[in-house]
């Protein structure tokens, strides 16, 4: 069993989203009390030809421990021949089968959520990559392709006999993309299926949330994507909860600013995307969602759509408080 899981363990996954579950999102989140982390997905083919761009979603910080690589595609012998060159290069604690990805150019090459629709090539990527590397390999799926062919409990038993030694689910089909409500009763019907964990994922917004779903399901863990962009407490959050079974106070706007510069600090260091200015601009679509835990979001949404630097975010903190905290003096001036 994964060490993550033992001893009753109930660990908090960051989901992982291409464009935001970066080295640097993964690290702050982890302090927030994330437990397992998941690259953004990397193709197979980037990997196996080198592409310093693909192989830059790998990096991940020892401390962000336990960490899983995620893969993409639909060659098996191919896939594991980038398994192993990614552990040969960054020693992953698992290696992660995007069987679960609804975007059209993963789906268009029979990678991602396509698998669902095609179960002896999904068993045999599995099996192949399992049998190929010296790591434990995982898998995340959907709960079907559409809503005439959900096939959920019969893809994590086949998962489970090709060797995968966890399955997180996202209860949504791939035709349903991000809308909808997750249905966790096919979830839950999966976790009585397979003896290996099976990590839920859907519509996990509060510590009340995960709770509900660890009392009224066989899940061994949950996976937490989209909320987390907004509030990355949720993670502290959840914890509380768990352990005292009470939502803890929220963090105040000033908190969440400093948090969101630290953020940008953080990405302007990594050189990502570059300079100061392109980093900004990068980041634009990451404060829209931060925008949505504070007071009068949509008037900060207008105003990130033009951010450019660290001044000119400082600028809106200091206007966005002094509107809403008397007498506040801007943490950023000194």
């Amino acid at each position: 069993m994964l060490p993550w899981f033992q001893d009753g363990r109930f660990p908090l996954y960051l989901a992982p989203m291409a464009g935001v579950t970066d080295a640097v999102f993964r690290g702050l989140c982890k302090e927030l009390g994330a437990d397992v982390m998941v690259t953004e997905f990397v193709s197979a083919e980037g990997i196996i030809r080198k592409d310093e761009r693909t192989r830059r979603y790998t990096d991940f910080e020892e401390e962000q421990r336990p960490v899983g690589v995620q893969l993409f595609g639909a060659d098996g012998e191919r896939m594991a021949e980038a398994a192993r060159k990614i552990i040969d290069w960054k020693q992953p604690d698992f290696i992660d089968i995007n069987f679960g990805c609804p975007v059209n150019k993963v789906v268009s090459k029979n990678g991602g959520s396509s698998l669902l629709r095609d179960c002896p090539v999904l068993a045999k990527v599995a099996g192949t990559i399992a049998r190929g590397v010296s790591v434990p390999v995982t898998a995340k799926i959907r709960i079907g392709w559409d809503l005439n062919s959900i096939n959920a409990t019969h893809v994590v038993k086949v998962l489970e006999d090709c060797g995968m030694q966890a399955i997180a689910i996202h209860g949504r089909t791939r035709s349903q993309g991000y809308s909808g409500e997750a249905d966790w009763n096919v979830i839950a019907e999966c976790a009585e299926t397979v003896s290996i964990p099976v990590i839920g994922n859907g519509d996990i917004t509060s510590g009340e949330d995960v709770a509900r779903r660890r009392t009224e399901t066989r899940v061994r863990g949950v996976m937490i994507g989209r909320a987390a962009m907004q509030n990355p407490w949720i993670f502290s959050e959840a914890k509380h909860y768990l352990n005292q079974g009470s939502q803890p106070t929220p963090a105040t706007p000033i908190e969440r600013w400093n948090f969101i510069r630290r953020h940008c600090v953080l990405a302007i260091r990594s050189n990502r995307y570059g300079g100061e200015r392109q980093t900004m601009q990068a980041m634009r679509s990451r404060l829209m969602a931060y925008s949505r835990g504070l007071p009068k979001g949509k008037a900060l949404r207008v105003q990130f759509s033009s951010v450019e630097s660290l001044a000119h975010l400082d600028d809106i903190a200091a206007r966005h408080l002094a509107d809403i905290v008397a007498g506040f003096a801007s943490p950023f001036s000194a």
